[in-house]
């Protein structure tokens, strides 16, 4: 009886989902009944600024369908369903009657996992800011965000095969390239959820882009352009076992070309767990020992760790409070899977990336540059920042509570201003972890109800669901709805500059996918050109030859004798113009060395050089010149081996 007069009373809360005088192109003529209010009166800004910018903020980093992971049953509710929000916003059946057995509950949040397991129409206990196995982004929610101001959504299909298979209830595979296909179906499916609303195909708000054109076209429209990634611990199978690589370069080829014809235009390469393609970084305190656990389970061995040789560090693991880095960096089959993306146009997600890996992906992107680097949610060691901005990349900040955030933004506001760059924040709901909390009703420059969404467009009210009303001020960022009053928020204790850079978030994401897509590689003009050196170390069972250094195959390598004052020439045949070169270094490289042209191979000009070289991959670029012959000119070695190249590429544009 109980359950029937709830029933009632929600469908009279409910019957008017948004303003009741409220019409035009945004309201849906055919919202399913009972469902969500929400909440937003006015008309979603159209257009493009003074200047020809998209406007918009910009959700570098969600998890729209992530209850289709992990086994299915991990993560409780759904973002729609056919069958109604009665049917969505529902627990998962072990969580009945008082959520006894929400086990990942107990484990991830501390106190005994305990909840009143009803969502819809009373929502006692969920969606909460600390929740982490309740569905926060229901589409209705998505849908007054949209409306506050909010313009790309990149929703990053995720899962762990390991957390599916230790976890006790599952009713699906835990195969993870399985749950990104299903995840990438139930994404364009809620796209039709949303359209049929609107009277059919291409009509509804939430709009899924595959490229730059399509997403400007849909946010000068006023809708919200959904951009695909992915963001898996073990992609295209490409675990490890006792170091073992488990892929191939084939089943990385296909791997992304599946991905690619899917729509996903950004991954990750690793995450949580090292894997056949890179390092990650770790995560800290008593969850890193968790993980760390895990990866054993998955790989065979655990997280080993080197005192870095940089400024960048990787999280310290349990209570330890030393900069420690990862061993592993990107491998062979990274670099493959990386170069990949590069020749695919996808942008590459930096975030999770060991500091050794992360430093290597950005030394490829320079060789090429290619300024499809992204560090969506702050995962990354920000001393990267500014080579990701001179990349052309985009750096978003995860969701952390106000007075956090704006101190994070405030810190590299002078570099966003030298690159002339907007600024994300990544939610990463539904993701596992943590949103910001209330802040309390007393507490100083409140959000006060109704506010102006921070595009000037619309005005929002309370965020109400069922018999639930949720208040940021008390009770922190609870679901997706809750974005724009969050946003709010910030513009209250951190001022309208702060939401000025967010309102760019959009142009500049776009500006680096843009940059991807128009980015066409160089030529080598050192590939297979006839090469000679100073000297070449010798050994009866392979060749260092100089030509080894500009044959294309990274497998081989050029290596001088065991002193200073080495070369390696190489010959372009022709006068050439000549702005750039790489030189991939062995374990064997160059602390100071130069590059040096010449038109007749007598009279050498010095257009570039270092006494800082540290190895791995560096790109020297310099004003044109006209050359035909090109030196690498060692002066100083850096170890007691002499140089070694594996290859050097010359470029002219």
């Amino acid at each position: 009886m109980l359950s029937a007069v709830l029933t009632v009373t929600a469908l009279l809360l409910s019957a008017a989902p948004g303003s009741a005088a409220e019409s035009g192109w945004w309201v849906p003529t055919g919202r399913p009944a009972p469902d969500s209010q929400v909440n937003v009166t006015g008309e979603p800004f159209k257009g493009t600024d003074s200047q020809g910018r998209v406007r918009g903020l910009v959700d570098a980093h969600d998890h729209l369908m992530s209850n289709e992971a992990f086994g299915g049953r991990l993560l409780c509710g759904k973002p729609f369903s056919e069958a109604g929000i009665a049917d969505a916003l529902k627990d998962c059946p072990e969580h009945y009657p008082d959520g006894s057995l929400a086990i990942f509950d107990y484990i991830m949040n501390g106190g005994d996992g305990r909840h009143d397991p009803d969502g819809w129409p009373t929502f006692r206990d969920w969606p909460a800011h600390d929740s982490l196995t309740h569905q926060q982004n229901y589409y209705a929610w998505i849908e007054r965000a949209w409306r506050g101001g909010q313009r790309v959504l990149v929703n990053d299909l995720v899962t762990n095969g390991v957390i599916c298979s230790v976890y006790f209830f599952k009713d699906r595979s835990c195969d993870e390239m399985t749950s990104i296909r299903l995840q990438a179906r139930k994404t364009y499916e809620m796209q039709d959820y949303i359209d049929r609303m609107y009277g059919g195909p291409g009509k509804g708000w939430f709009r899924i882009v595959t490229d730059t054109g399509q997403a400007r076209d849909v946010i000068r429209q006023g809708k919200l352009a959904v951009v695909l990634g992915v963001e898996t611990s073990e992609p295209f199978g490409c675990k490890q076992i006792l170091d073992v690589p488990q892929c191939d370069s084939d089943d990385i080829d296909r791997g992304l070309d599946e991905l690619y014809e899917l729509g996903v235009r950004s991954m990750f390469l690793c995450h949580k767990f090292d894997n056949a393609l890179c390092g990650v970084r770790f995560d800290s305190g008593s969850t890193g020992i968790a993980i760390n656990s895990g990866q054993f389970l998955s790989t065979g061995t655990s997280w080993t760790t080197e005192n870095c040789p940089g400024p960048q560090h990787d999280n310290p693991i349990g209570s330890s409070t030393d900069a420690q880095c990862n061993v592993r960096g990107l491998t062979t089959l990274g670099e493959h899977a990386l170069r990949g993306m590069m020749k695919r146009k996808m942008m590459v997600e930096i975030d999770h990336m060991s500091v050794k890996a992360a430093g290597r992906t950005l030394d490829v992107l320079e060789s090429a540059s290619y300024p499809g680097v992204i560090s969506s949610h702050g995962w990354m060691d920000l001393g990267w920042t500014e080579r990701v901005y001179r990349l052309g990349g985009f750096v978003a900040q995860y969701m952390s509570g106000a007075e956090g955030f704006i101190a994070e933004a405030a810190r590299t506001k002078a570099l966003r201003d030298r690159y002339g760059v907007g600024y994300g924040f990544g939610t990463d709901m539904n993701g596992l972890g943590g949103w910001p909390a209330p802040r309390g009703a007393d507490a100083p420059n409140p959000v006060r109800y109704p506010f102006r969404s921070a595009d000037g467009s619309a005005v929002l009210d309370r965020a109400t669901t069922g018999e639930r009303t949720w208040d940021l001020n008390t009770d922190g960022a609870a679901h997706y709805g809750l974005v724009p009053d969050w946003v709010e928020q910030i513009r209250l204790l951190g001022g309208q500059e702060v939401v000025d850079d967010l309102l760019l978030g959009a142009e500049s994401y776009l500006r680096t996918w843009s940059g991807s897509e128009r980015h066409a590689p160089g030529v080598n003009l050192a590939g297979n050109a006839a090469a000679s050196a100073s000297s070449t170390e010798w050994n009866p069972f392979t060749s260092y030859a100089p030509g080894r250094a500009v044959d294309g195959d990274p497998a081989t390598r050029w290596a001088s004798g065991w002193s200073d004052d080495q070369w390696l020439r190489i010959d372009l045949g022709s006068a050439r113009v000549v702005r750039s070169v790489t030189l991939d270094w062995e374990h064997a490289y160059g602390k100071a060395y130069r590059i040096e042209v010449s038109t007749d191979d007598r009279t050498w000009q010095t257009v570039w050089s270092t006494t800082t070289g540290d190895g791995g991959l560096d790109t020297a670029r310099f004003t044109a010149t006209s050359a035909r012959y090109l030196r690498v000119h060692g002066v100083q070695r850096g170890t007691g081996w002499g140089y070694s190249l594996k290859e050097v590429g010359v470029y002219g544009g």
